[in-house]
């Protein structure tokens, strides 16, 4: 096993992060695997997770299918997503530098950039909303609102890894007492029963529930590892999969239901005003001004969670080119500061009818990281099982390569393979009609690409070398 050539020194602990997309060493591991519950149970109790859930009725769903829908959705997303983790205490590395193995250093850049825009992207749809709550809790108007927003954003993400974890230990608190406020207060003053009696089953609308469900923990594997690989190497695969698996699916299907019950009774009233609505369900005064607060706190988690990531993938770009894992703070912070300030622009320039077909855009983005995903678990369960020579990642003549052609050929596969069959306001595919127009091309896209990059890596096969799984 070959020595970490960023890691052979241990970094005193502090509450600034000191480390990037380097190797963390043994003697800097620290952490419970619970904590990855919180932090992914926590951050899922948020506004945007409820309107998404929302969107199964808003477009025609019932209550009890797309509950239902919805929570098949999650556990297939969440049980891909749940496997990224596990790298991260065995890697002792953030998500996107491992696809160097199967992309090569340079080719590396192709899902790099795509994930930067997503989480621009995401950021800048968390900031509307979260700038709209702090306007109403603050008197402020909604563009200051997004402003102080992406302040607190740029500090927290700056702070690092530490931070983000407490922050996820104290969302999950303020998000049970909130949602649990919030779901009482339903039950009670509306006839849910009635809700629960409408069960008419419609295969097109079960499937888009699936869908929305699995497409929100897809979009998480991208950085999943990110928040894992501080944990101690000896934590085993079973607890950090668990951890991560059973926080998001809980915390997601509490948001995504109270999301469809409060759509289903507001009907026309519920779309254009979210935040407003769900805010009513809790009455005013003080209580009103705590539930903008629980809003503006759940989506702190997660916009520093889209910041923090988007500064790791920066940082895998400009590093494959020097040939070194180190990032300056100054270059942190640099990084931070510019993704924040792209995406509170967007959303301050941006209308609402813009960002909903911005929002499409990024949904139809997700093709491009299905595949991604399906190389890098196929490659890490399945050919390289966890070996993986690190000190390689950082060199373009290492055994990578700067240009791994055959992964390169063989995502490009992946992403064309799903365009016929995926299906949202920003493209149609062509073949969309033979499942009622519904978009089910993650599975394919998925399912295709593992078995392609699986039967490549067994063409290719070579001699066997003794790699680090460090």
């Amino acid at each position: 096993m070959s020595v970490s050539s960023s890691g052979a020194q241990a970094k005193p602990r502090r509450l600034i992060e000191s480390r990037s997309i380097d190797y963390i060493p043994d003697s800097e591991r620290h952490g419970r695997v619970f904590s990855q519950f919180t932090l992914w149970f926590g951050g899922n109790l948020q506004i945007t997770a409820i309107i998404t859930g929302a969107l199964s009725v808003v477009l025609g769903g019932d209550v009890v299918w797309s509950l239902i829908g919805l929570l098949a959705g999650q556990i297939i997303g969440a049980a891909v997503m749940a496997l990224h983790a596990v790298q991260g205490p065995r890697l002792g590395l953030p998500q996107m530098i491992t696809c160097r193995i199967q992309f090569g250093i340079y080719g590396a850049v192709i899902p790099l950039l795509l994930v930067c825009v997503m989480y621009v992207g995401f950021s800048a749809s968390g900031t509307v909303l979260a700038g709209q709550a702090l306007a109403h809790l603050t008197g402020v108007s909604d563009r200051t609102g997004m402003v102080l927003f992406a302040a607190v954003i740029i500090v927290v993400a700056t702070l690092g890894y530490r931070l983000i974890h407490g922050l996820g230990k104290v969302a999950s608190v303020v998000g049970v007492v909130a949602f649990c406020y919030l779901f009482v207060r339903l039950l009670l003053e509306n006839d849910v029963g009635q809700l629960l009696a409408n069960r008419h089953f419609s295969l097109p609308m079960f499937l888009l529930a699936i869908s929305l469900s699995s497409s929100w923990q897809i979009a998480f594997c991208p950085y999943v590892s990110d928040y894992s690989r501080y944990l101690p190497r000896n934590v085993s695969g079973r607890s950090t999969f668990l951890a991560v698996f059973s926080g998001t699916v809980l915390g997601t299907q509490a948001s995504m239901t109270l999301g469809v019950m409060a759509a289903a009774l507001a009907g026309d009233a519920f779309s254009g005003n979210e935040v407003g609505y769900i805010v009513g369900l809790g009455s005013s005064g003080m209580t009103a001004l705590a539930l903008y607060f629980a809003i503006c706190f759940g989506k702190i988690t997660f916009t520093t969670l889209n910041a923090y990531g988007s500064f790791m993938s920066m940082a895998t770009i400009v590093s494959g080119f020097r040939k070194s894992a180190a990032i300056s703070e100054r270059a942190r912070l640099l990084f931070i500061v510019v993704m924040m300030v792209v995406s509170c622009t967007i959303a301050i320039l941006s209308e609402p009818s813009f960002l909903k077909s911005f929002t499409q855009f990024l949904l139809f983005l997700l093709a491009f990281f299905v595949p991604w995903s399906a190389m890098n678990l196929t490659d890490y369960y399945f050919i390289t099982r966890g070996q993986v020579d690190i000190p390689a990642l950082s060199d373009p003549d290492g055994r990578y390569g700067r240009w791994n052609w055959p992964g390169i050929l063989t995502y490009a596969l992946g992403v064309l393979v799903q365009l016929p069959f995926v299906a949202n306001g920003f493209y149609q595919g062509a073949l969309v009609g033979w499942f009622d127009g519904n978009d089910i091309s993650w599975l394919i896209g998925w399912v295709f690409t593992a078995l392609c990059w699986l039967g490549v890596s067994q063409l290719r096969r070579q001699p066997t070398h003794q790699l680090s799984s460090r």
